[in-house]
C-alpha cells in the first residue's frame, strides 16, 4: 500500500486543516538499537510521516550535522540491508505512518535498481528521495519504483525556474520536497515570506502536497512554515540532539523525542489562529 499510505495521510491532514510534521532521522545513528527505538516512537511523539536517511560516506547535499550523523551510523555498522530490516520491524507495529527513505544513488545502483525497489516496497517503504539522481537520468529508477508502488519524491529549490520545475515534477508522486534555502542542510534559516509563493508555485505545477525542509530548527520556525506549506521537515536539529546526547552521556532516545514533541506541537497548532480568526 506504499503510495496509498502517503496519499491517505495527506488527505487526512488536509481534512484536519493542518500541515504534516516530518522528522528526519538517520538509520543507525548512534547505533542500530537506539535508532530503532527512536524510529518506533516517532509516531506517538507527533510524526505524521517519517524521513529516514540511509547512511552514505559522501552525502553532498548535507551540512556538517547530517554528515556526522551518517559517519556515526556507518561506524556503528549500519548498512542499507540494515535500514530495510529496521523498517520491516517498524511495520510489525505501525501500518499507517508513511516512511520516506532519503539517500544517494550509489547504494541503490549497487543493490540493483529493480531489486531495490521491490525490496524497499516489501519492507514497508512508501517513498524514496535520491538526492543525486537528476530527472534526466531517473527513468529506470522511476519505472522500477512505479512497478513496486513506491513514490519517487523529488527536490525543487529556489533556483528551479518554471521549465525546470515542469521536468522535476513530471514523474514525482506523493509530495514534492521544496528546499527552502540555497545550499546544504542545517546552515541557513527558512523564511516563510519567501517560501509561501514558491510553495504555491510548486503546488500548482505538480498538483501534489509540498513539504518544506532545510533551514527549520526551532518550533517557532516550524510553526511559521506550517502556515504556508503542506508539510514541515526537520532534520539537522534532530541529529544534533543525538550528537549532544552522546557527548553528554544522556538518554539519546528521550532527548530526540523531546525535541520531536516540541516541533510537532508547534506544527499542529500553527494554523489554529488562522482557522478561528
Amino acid at each position: 500500500m506504499s503510495k496509498a499510505r502517503i496519499d491517505a495521510r495527506f488527505a487526512a491532514l488536509k481534512a484536519e486543516g493542518r500541515a504534516a510534521f516530518v522528522p528526519y532521522v538517520m538509520a543507525g545513528d548512534p547505533d542500530a538499537a537506539i535508532a530503532a527505538k527512536i524510529l518506533a516512537a516517532l509516531p506517538e511523539a507527533g510524526a505524521d510521516l517519517i524521513e529516514l536517511g540511509f547512511p552514505f560516506s559522501d552525502p553532498m547535499a548535507e551540512g556538517p550535522p547530517i554528515q556526522r550523523s551518517a559517519q556515526r551510523a556507518l561506524a556503528a555498522g549500519m548498512t542499507l540491508q540494515g535500514v530495510l530490516d529496521m523498517v520491516r520491524v517498524f511495520r510489525e507495529r505501525d501500518q499507517t505512518t508513511p516512511i520516506i527513505l532519503m539517500g544517494y544513488m550509489n547504494l541503490v545502483l549497487h543493490w540493483g535498481i529493480e531489486a531495490f525497489a521491490r525490496d524497499a516496497a516489501a519492507a514497508g517503504i512508501d517513498g524514496l528521495i535520491v538526492v543525486d539522481c537528476p530527472p534526466e537520468e531517473a527513468e529506470p529508477l522511476a519505472d522500477a519504483l512505479d512497478a513496486a508502488g513506491v513514490s519517487l519524491i523529488r527536490l525543487t529549490t529556489p533556483t528551479s525556474d518554471d521549465k525546470r520545475l515542469a521536468t522535476i515534477v513530471r514523474r514525482t508522486s506523493g509530495f514534492v520536497y521544496y528546499v527552502s534555502v540555497a545550499g546544504v542542510t542545517g546552515v541557513k534559516e527558512a523564511d516563510e515570506k519567501a517560501v509561501a509563493p514558491q510553495v504555491a508555485r510548486v503546488r500548482a505545477a505538480s498538483g501534489l502536497p509540498v513539504a518544506v525542509g532545510f533551514g527549520i530548527r526551532t518550533p517557532e520556525r516550524a510553526a511559521a512554515i506550517a502556515r504556508v506549506a503542506d508539510a514541515v521537515v526537520v532534520g539537522s536539529a534532530l541529529v544534533d540532539e543525538v550528537a549532544e546526547a552522546v557527548e553528554m552521556n544522556e538518554d539519546v532516545t528521550e532527548r530526540v523525542l523531546s525535541k520531536v514533541r516540541s516541533l510537532a506541537k508547534a506544527v499542529r497548532s500553527a494554523r489554529v489562529g488562522q482557522l478561528t480568526s
